[in-house]
């Protein structure tokens, strides 16, 4: 096991070195005395607004970094910005355990890098930490406020602040906006940029849609059949003759995958979910002298419904391939005409012990193309399958190779 996990290591860590560059794409940073720096920023596509980035001044140059202190506005071209500002900031939780009993916001004074997601005559921005999302906005070269929205407590019931609505209608009133379209928005991102985009339509004023992005791929439902190369050992820790090593063996396994990306960090990140049919079949002959005729015979049906549950990172190499690796916890959901018998030259069974399986890890590395086609190298770790014996215990190892066709 100690090899398999380190053998995915090397691997995870000569990929990372040879495609970091990749993350570096063509951007600017404007410092403390309004200089204009062209450089290649590391796009990370940040969930949470940063406090820093990492640039090069040319493809391989070294990385440096820049921060809040020393830097006002920052962006990569074509895909985001984000502009230093102090502002008043509501920090007010909306989980029920430590939300506010006051409708009021707090506010205290942040400095922040915010991010832009409409920039016009009036510009919409966010700012996000963690389960806390906030929305600014300005008109001109007006200051940025808060637009404010707070869940808050009374008597025992969840009320709501929708004061951003009033906020919008005050301040960003249009001919093409009705009272009708403020009070039916929600405090959210997809809501205020077309709402944001509308007015600066309305006015007629240039504009540029930060939020706009091409519209990616989320979910993914994959065929993922298989080679399993399965060994099986038991022992049983007060007869030392029924400690049996099976026959190491390949079999087929197939499975059904369902895959969401996470729509953030470049679409790096997945959540899998793979019922999989797995078997194992074997027999053993062994010679001891503890029996007349001076033979045991062991046989093993195990067949099951693994479900494992897990985590992927993808490496791009280009638009058309990437490579990935995954960590899972696997339930397994054993047939019940699964069992492991030991019997004696004449047949008579002498134990017939029922599989109860048990949870392990799995730890694979793979290749994808065209978000079509894999190929997957699965190592799973030792499951026991005889859980509820007390004097047994077993060792079930898998290592899979896995092919993958992406139906959707």
């Amino acid at each position: 096991m100690k090899k398999q996990i380190l053998f995915l290591a090397i691997c995870m860590t000569i990929s990372l070195h040879s495609f970091s560059q990749i993350l570096f794409e063509k951007g600017y940073f404007i410092n403390n005395s309004n200089q204009t720096i062209a450089c290649l920023i590391k796009n990370i596509d940040w969930k949470n607004n940063p406090t820093k980035f990492e640039y090069r001044l040319a493809q391989d140059s070294m990385i440096q970094t820049e921060n809040m202190e020393t830097v006002k506005e920052f962006g990569i071209i074509g895909v985001s910005k984000y502009v230093r500002a102090t502002v008043q900031l509501d920090r007010s939780s909306n989980e029920l355990n430590n939300m506010s009993w006051e409708k009021n916001p707090n506010f205290l004074e942040e400095q922040l890098f915010l991010k832009v997601l409409v920039e016009g005559n009036a510009t919409l921005f966010q700012y996000e930490d963690g389960y806390l999302i906030r929305f600014f906005f300005c008109l001109k070269d007006s200051a940025i406020q808060q637009l404010v929205y707070k869940r808050y407590l009374v008597d025992e019931t969840i009320a709501q602040n929708n004061y951003f609505k009033q906020q919008l209608f005050n301040e960003l009133s249009c001919q093409a906006i009705t009272l009708n379209d403020v009070e039916n928005i929600s405090y959210s991102k997809s809501d205020l940029v077309e709402f944001f985009v509308k007015y600066n339509k309305c006015n007629s004023s240039s504009f540029v849609n930060y939020a706009s992005k091409p519209k990616i791929d989320l979910f993914n439902l994959s065929l993922r059949p298989g080679i399993n190369y399965c060994q099986l050992a038991i022992q049983n820790s007060t007869v030392k003759s029924w400690n049996i090593n099976f026959d190491n063996k390949f079999s087929f396994r197939f499975g059904v995958e369902a895959e969401f990306i996470l729509p953030y960090n470049k679409s790096k990140w997945g959540i899998l979910i793979e019922p999989t049919y797995q078997y194992y079949s074997a027999e053993n002959t062994k010679q001891v002298s503890t029996v007349s005729g001076g033979i045991h015979v062991s046989q093993v049906k195990y067949q099951s419904i693994e479900l494992p549950i897990g985590i992927r990172y993808y490496l791009f190499f280009n638009r058309a391939s990437k490579i990935f690796t995954d960590i899972s916890y696997i339930l397994d959901f054993n047939a019940k005409n699964s069992f492991v018998k030991l019997m004696v030259p004449a047949g008579s069974t002498m134990n017939s012990l029922e599989v109860r399986s048990s949870k392990n890890f799995g730890l694979g590395i793979g290749y994808n193309y065209k978000n079509k086609y894999s190929i997957e190298m699965r190592y799973q770790t030792s499951r026991e399958i005889l859980g509820e014996y007390v004097y047994w215990d077993s060792s079930y190892k898998t290592s899979s190779i896995i092919f993958g066709y992406s139906l959707f």
